[in-house]
């Protein structure tokens, strides 16, 4: 049977278990994201794109990685005080995660054989993006370096696309 986002669980940033089917019909990004990457004011540009689109059935999930240069390696409260007090952030987060080895969590397992990158099915760094379709499957991989601008017209596509 094909897996959707909707068979997945993940712990909030406050621990609670979150079944990602609770986010079933809406058009998903999720983002492996660090508090301290160069890639890291993306997290201004992901609440920009989630503010003017979450009206629309449009919402971030971001997932702090700490798997690359150790650039997240704050605890939970850090990470949300660090996003809420320097981006705004108000899109769901999650527990750090890992998002490659043994380790990885079941979600990036499932993302990665969907839509391989560069490196195969390996993420390369923090930032990296994938769309979710109404539907739970997933449209597009981004690189870390494609801006969160740069995802609007592929947002907006996948919103008008029809409702499964």
């Amino acid at each position: 049977m094909t897996k959707n986002l909707s068979d997945f669980h993940a712990a909030t940033l406050t621990g609670a278990d979150r079944s990602l089917a609770d986010y079933a019909g809406q058009v998903v990004l999720v983002v492996n994201t660090a508090s301290k990457c160069g890639f890291t004011p993306q997290y201004a540009g992901l609440e920009e794109l989630y503010k003017a689109h979450k009206d629309e059935g449009f919402v971030v999930l971001g997932f702090p990685c700490n798997q690359f240069g150790a650039q997240e390696p704050g605890s939970a409260d850090e990470i949300e005080e660090f996003c809420q007090l320097n981006y705004g952030v108000s899109f769901p987060m999650f527990e750090k995660v890992d998002v490659n080895g043994d380790d990885e969590h079941p979600l990036f397992s499932w993302l990665k054989s969907e839509k391989s990158g560069l490196l195969g099915g390996r993420i390369k760094w923090n930032f990296t993006k994938f769309l979710i379709g109404r539907d739970g499957q997933v449209i597009e991989r981004y690189a870390p370096t494609t801006k969160p601008e740069d995802l609007e017209k592929d947002v907006v596509a996948a919103l008008a696309a029809p409702r499964p």
